[in-house]
């Protein structure tokens, strides 16, 4: 018989009687924990990056590494999505800032900035370049690895560079920076989108940003619309002007008798 004033035997019953399956009652200081069927898809994706089918807005951080002296010597800020391809595939993967792990080092006129998710499953590395007053991004590699369980894809990893350009090129003290998108293709199965992204290297006073320097995909879409409404107006004054001229010389010609 249940004794109503014992209230741990009664709880125990409940518990005992109702318990969903896939749950397990633990003592005391313990905790309810899933089943292992269903804590499976989080142990999947711990540490490896989720893949989606479609594009979302990548979440912007801001990352930031010191010099020996303990001094500011990049600053980045960006958000960063990973477009793979493959037969006729196409997967999207945001890198998660909260998660990201920043490391590197700085030299004088050379430094790295390395951006790497637990267990190496994705990375995006810069190696920055000073040339006299001007710094620049000398190469990127980047790469990532599906999630445990993706089918056709568990074991392969992708992953590409670019080496010897001139990427996000500014002034010493000036900072890159570019609101509209940037698309590098570092292979011919992986594209990096930076979006948006400002970086600047090497001399970073009090770790803030210096002047702006605009990129070119930033200055077409705003000179483009004004250059275009402008040849608009013009030829709109010109028409108008021709077909007054014309309308002054037609009455001209005319002799009252």
């Amino acid at each position: 018989m249940i004794q109503w004033g014992n209230t741990g035997g009664w709880l125990i019953f409940i518990l005992t009687t109702f318990n969903p399956a896939g749950v397990h009652l633990l003592g005391s200081g313990g905790s309810v924990q899933p089943s292992s069927d269903a804590a499976l898809p989080s142990q999947a994706g711990r540490g490896r990056p989720l893949w989606q089918r479609a594009e979302a807005a990548p979440a912007i951080g801001t990352y930031m590494l010191n010099n020996p002296a303990g001094k500011p010597c990049i600053k980045a800020t960006m958000g960063a999505e990973y477009i793979v391809n493959e037969k006729r595939d196409t997967w999207y993967f945001n890198l998660d800032p909260s998660r990201v792990d920043t490391s590197g080092d700085c030299g004088k006129d050379a430094a790295v900035l390395r951006l790497t998710l637990p267990d190496n499953a994705a990375s995006l590395q810069f190696t920055f370049r000073k040339d006299k007053n001007l710094f620049y991004v000398d190469k990127l590699v980047a790469h990532v690895s599906p999630p445990p369980g993706c089918q056709g894809r568990a074991n392969k990893t992708y992953s590409g560079s670019l080496a010897h350009e001139k990427l996000f090129a500014a002034g010493d003290g000036q900072s890159f920076h570019c609101r509209h998108e940037q698309v590098l293709r570092v292979s011919s199965e992986l594209r990096i989108k930076l979006l948006p992204l400002q970086v600047q290297a090497f001399t970073l006073p009090e770790g803030q940003y210096g002047a702006e320097v605009e990129c070119w995909s930033d200055f077409y879409r705003r000179v483009i619309p004004v250059t275009v409404g402008a040849t608009l107006v013009g030829l709109v004054l010109i028409a108008v002007l021709t077909s007054l001229f014309i309308r002054d010389r037609r009455a001209g010609g005319y002799v009252r008798l």
